[in-house]
């Protein structure tokens, strides 16, 4: 848009290559971006996932007009090139905002984790007779929920709600040193709350936990410098 208004005052043919330019760009990311859009839509329960539909026709109009824009200015019509170009910028706008609104009302995307609070020193979470052997069992500390495991000697703790989609991981199934989420199957290490499998990118925090006097203990990692 910066450089159509540019042409249009200067009437430079640098101004006119580096709009076709962007556009072209700008498209070829649009590729990707749907590809990857498609991808979390798959996952979105409603009402988001209406919203979502919408965004994403929304951004296939765009997408439209841009071509559209393309077309002309190669046929050298570039006045009405600029016009559908400003269409597009309009209603890929539009198309932002309802991104924005699935992100930070719906919290797609979005780690679910996020603003949950462990604590800073060992705790107790659970009495030690009540964690069987290879079974994913839910804790609660002050109202966060945390997923432990005890695997024969070893035991785990991370957080319980998925990152993905908030999935309960303590109704998951174990899958050797790993849990898989019921929701989407999102598989994450026990040891360190990596992403083995997705949808889910962001990791699961992970807790420091131990047995003492008959108690299941956990706590935040210490810090390492």
């Amino acid at each position: 848009m910066v450089f159509d208004a540019l042409e249009m005052i200067n009437s430079r043919h640098e101004f006119a290559l580096a709009a076709d330019t962007s556009i072209a760009i700008g498209l070829a990311g649009a590729a990707g971006a749907a590809i990857a859009g498609v991808t979390d839509w798959s996952d979105v329960d409603p009402p988001a996932r209406r919203l979502g539909l919408i965004h994403g026709l929304l951004n296939i109009g765009a997408t439209a007009l841009f071509v559209t824009s393309v077309i002309l200015r190669k046929r050298k019509a570039r006045s009405k090139g600029r016009g559908f170009a400003a269409l597009g910028y309009a209603l890929m706008s539009y198309s932002a905002h309802l991104g924005g609104k699935m992100v930070y009302e719906h919290r797609v995307g979005v780690d679910r984790t996020a603003g949950e609070t462990f604590p800073e020193n060992f705790t107790a979470v659970l009495p030690e007779s009540k964690l069987p052997d290879n079974t994913p069992t839910l804790a609660m500390h002050q109202g966060v929920p945390i997923l432990l495991v005890r695997r024969g000697e070893r035991l785990f703790a991370i957080a319980e709600t998925c990152s993905h989609f908030s999935g309960p991981l303590s109704e998951g199934k174990l899958d050797g040193d790993s849990i898989v989420c019921p929701y989407h199957s999102s598989r994450f290490a026990l040891a360190d709350g990596r992403v083995l499998d997705g949808p889910a990118v962001h990791p699961q925090p992970c807790l420091e936990v131990r047995a003492r006097n008959g108690e299941i203990e956990v706590r935040r990692p210490r810090s390492r410098h």
